[in-house]
């Protein structure tokens, strides 16, 4: 079976697989537009060379620990799970297991509009409480970002086409 999650589909698996997913010790929040410093996995699964590839964030919680056969008898020893990306923010931006599981905990369909209403929403329920900060990340919310780029490489993982990967 193939696995992929996003966000808090991201945190739930690597949860399941024993990572460790805590608050921010600041509370700051990852929102909206963001650049994410790729690994040499992460521009294989993207084929592409850039250093970096953007995806809209919208969360305070985050994966601190990467799952192996250590945290987990779901995994053996010989499963290699991999980082494909962090940021300042959120050292594990995504993880990999070949031929069976990505996760990403931006957003990959995100736009404008939704990055706007889900800050809105978290605001006036009193989630987000810097509003400066909320103000600069809907600024940025209409930039172009990979969300295309990242859905075709989940797409590659269920159609069985990642087992080259290197």
């Amino acid at each position: 079976m193939r696995f992929s999650g996003v966000c808090f589909g991201h945190q739930i698996l690597c949860r399941t697989l024993g990572a460790s997913v805590e608050s921010t010790s600041s509370g700051r929040w990852e929102l909206a537009h963001t650049p994410m410093r790729l690994t040499a996995v992460g521009k294989a699964l993207f084929r592409t060379q850039d250093d970096t590839i953007h995806l809209h964030q919208m969360h305070q919680d985050q994966v601190t620990t990467v799952p192996s056969h250590k945290t987990t008898s779901l995994l053996s020893a010989d499963d290699e799970v991999r980082v494909w990306a962090s940021t300042e923010h959120t050292a594990v931006q995504g993880i990999y297991l070949q031929d069976r599981l990505f996760t990403s905990q931006g957003h990959l369909g995100f736009d404008e509009k939704m990055v706007h209403r889900q800050i809105e929403m978290r605001q006036a329920r009193g989630g987000i409480k810097d509003d400066e900060h909320a103000m600069e990340a809907k600024e940025t919310a209409s930039l172009i970002h990979d969300g295309v780029i990242v859905a075709a490489a989940i797409l590659r993982l269920f159609h069985g086409e990642d087992r080259d990967l290197k």
